[in-house]
């Protein structure tokens, strides 16, 4: 395509004028914002659909942020909440782990909860077999309180051990978590010194100290 006011093709202009344009400080973030408020179901309606946040803001009034594919909600100027947008009418986008904070006090939450349904495989495999069991319910939610503490990864790779395992408890599973995430242990320092004396398990040491004390109290 030729240039409107010069001999050259719109391609030749921009290669001349490139050198000479100020770089940018930042990239452009084009986004369509409105306001909106959080139901007390912690869901928030834009475009005739449903996405969740996290639930200590239900009630609060947030910015929601459309991008071409996805939307992003605010609130004190922090991004609470990121769903890839939904075009068509009367659906809902759950993320489970925006409900963990109600488990704690409502554990009973999991067995007709509808964001829990799209938990990962392994967490789904883990609450039907518990939910089978009295005080299953509890159980499953003091593995799920876990993720906000030490990540999503490392409690997923428990709950497939203890599967695994066929011996299914919290104690388990916070054990492997505990081995999963146990400092590595130092390595080995090569050194010249050497033992003149051996140590010996010597039980009699201590009853030589037991005798000292008594006769100290005497």
């Amino acid at each position: 395509m030729r240039h409107p006011q010069y001999a050259l093709t719109v391609a030749e202009m921009l290669e001349h004028e490139q050198a000479h344009l100020m770089p940018m400080i930042a990239p452009f973030d084009g986004y369509v914002e409105a306001p909106g408020r959080v139901s007390s179901t912690c869901l928030v309606t834009a475009d005739r659909n449903h996405y969740s946040v996290p639930c200590e803001l239900a009630g609060k009034l947030i910015s929601k942020r459309f991008y071409p594919e996805c939307i992003e909600f605010v609130f004190d100027e922090v991004i609470v909440a990121s769903h890839p947008r939904l075009f068509e009418r009367e659906q809902t986008c759950y993320d489970w782990r925006h409900y963990l904070p109600l488990l704690e006090r409502k554990p009973g939450a999991l067995r007709n909860g509808a964001p829990f349904a799209e938990m990962p495989t392994a967490l789904l495999r883990l609450q039907r077999l518990l939910l089978r069991r009295d005080g299953g319910d509890r159980v499953m939610s003091q593995v799920l309180t876990m993720v906000p503490k030490v990540g999503l990864e490392p409690v997923l790779v428990a709950v497939e051990l203890v599967l695994d395992s066929g011996m299914v408890s919290i104690e388990h599973v916070l054990n492997v978590i505990a081995r999963l995430n146990q400092a590595p242990l130092p390595e080995s320092v090569e050194t010249s010194l050497e033992l003149k004396a051996l140590p010996l398990a010597d039980t009699r040491r201590y009853d030589s100290l037991r005798e000292r004390q008594e006769a100290d109290h005497a």
